[in-house]
């Protein structure tokens, strides 16, 4: 399957795994750029050093293009944006603030990039500063989001913009990747569906915990504190949610009440959880797609079946009319 997308990344179809935290590390990666999509190593808030690291790890995997998402609110932003120059990565997407200073330097680099957006506003912005394509995400997906949906975001991005669109948000199978199609996109990318797939270094407890749950299952952390995201309806959100409206109640600023959720909220703790199995222990992010992933399978198995089910949904849609 070829579109605008596959051609841009020299993959061969147009499926993006989306750099989950603490989720998306080599193993995951290469897995997914073996498989013929786009794999990308989540760089989270880790230092450069342990990035590097993961590059070149997952350069003895394989020898297609990957990518490195980096998120700009972390501490470590200048040192990572240096690394993906400096190792030869091929592709960087971009989430939680502004890749603007890093356009320079990593063009010159011949590094394709992709920023994540919420908004048309921002889409606009992104491809004047010269984005090679873009994620728009809608309110459906994992992690960090906005307020639109994907089915409002995605059309009214790739109208706004002339460069290629990739659709993120509740995304989970090849139907969803004939929509994202239908809606303008030149591709998808998945966060949540990626979980549940033998390559992803994560417990099996959190695999089968996404797989026992549905769509009504994930909850929205921080909303009214500046970082809202969407994560699992568990333990530690339903605390980190508790503590946010008490805090509101009892007229406690933003930092105030994020000084206070950090013991339940922060990436280490997740991290942990991720390891021991633990699936209350630790926020973890989750998207809405959820209540459509029923099984763990090799990632090459999801792509081709991916595929194959978009294929078939297109051509039946044709055949329709």
């Amino acid at each position: 399957m070829q579109t605008e997308v596959t051609r841009l990344l020299g993959i061969e179809y147009p499926i993006i795994q989306g750099g989950m935290a603490w989720v998306a590390e080599y193993h995951l990666a290469a897995g997914v750029s073996e498989a013929g999509g786009l794999g990308l190593i989540g760089a989270a808030s880790a230092p450069a050093d342990w990035v590097r690291d993961q590059v070149r790890k997952a350069k003895e995997l394989t020898d297609k293009p990957f990518g490195v998402n980096i998120m700009l609110m972390s501490p470590y932003a200048d040192e990572v944006a240096k690394v993906i120059v400096e190792e030869g990565v091929k592709v960087v997407t971009t989430g939680a603030g502004n890749p603007e200073k890093y356009m320079k330097m990593w063009k010159e680099a011949g590094v394709k990039v992709i920023p994540v957006v919420a908004s048309v506003a921002l889409a606009k912005r992104m491809e004047r500063c010269g984005a090679d394509a873009l994620v728009a995400e809608g309110c459906e997906a994992g992690g960090h989001i906005g307020e639109l949906t994907t089915m409002a975001l995605v059309p009214s991005v790739a109208a706004a913009v002339s460069i290629p669109v990739i659709a993120a948000g509740g995304i989970a199978d090849g139907h969803g990747l004939a929509a994202a199609l239908a809606l303008g996109a030149s591709g998808v990318a998945m966060g949540t569906r990626f979980v549940c797939v033998d390559e992803c270094p994560i417990s099996d407890n959190h695999r089968q915990w996404v797989i026992n749950h549905t769509e009504k299952d994930t909850v929205l952390c921080q909303k009214t504190i500046g970082s809202m995201m969407r994560v699992s309806k568990n333990n530690a959100s339903l605390l980190a949610n508790e503590i946010e409206n008490r805090g509101l109640r009892t007229g406690k600023g933003p930092m105030d009440i994020l000084k206070e959720q950090m013991p339940v909220i922060t990436g280490q703790k997740t991290r942990v959880a991720f390891q021991d199995g633990n699936v209350d222990s630790a926020i973890f992010c989750a998207g809405m797609g959820m209540g459509l992933v029923h099984d763990v399978v090799p990632v090459k198995v999801l792509l081709d079946r991916m595929v194959k089910e978009a294929e078939e949904t297109i051509n039946s849609i044709k055949a329709s009319f």
